[in-house]
């Protein structure tokens, strides 16, 4: 989540966003932002007029996490993911997520803009 906010322009975007972003549900989100407000990683703020919209913005601190987070996670995925796996096993998970990602894309552009 916060590595997803962090790409984000003014590391801000909405709760149901987030939650397509990073293949969770709502209610599941909602309890991580939970967590990661109490530590001061994010801040989460009603949207102006009709629904049950909620943004999510990345503190400085969320931020700063996600820096320093970022060298031991490429690490852990590179030893266990990428190093095991034989270069054409790479070319073909590519494609994977390349038909995945464009499915995904395809759906969220159905959903309707809240």
């Amino acid at each position: 989540m916060l590595a997803t906010l962090s790409e984000a322009d003014d590391w801000t975007l909405r709760m149901s966003t987030v939650a397509a972003r990073t293949s969770a549900s709502l209610s599941r989100l909602s309890h991580v932002a939970g967590r990661l407000e109490k530590r001061g990683f994010l801040q989460r703020s009603r949207v102006p007029g009709s629904g049950r919209r909620t943004n999510a913005t990345l503190t400085q601190s969320g931020y700063d996490k996600v820096v320093a987070s970022a060298p031991a996670h490429v690490t852990a995925v590179r030893e266990f993911f990428v190093d095991v796996l034989e270069p054409g096993d790479l070319d073909i998970l590519r494609r994977i997520g390349d038909a995945v990602g464009a499915s995904l894309d395809r759906t969220n552009a159905d959903q309707p803009a809240e």
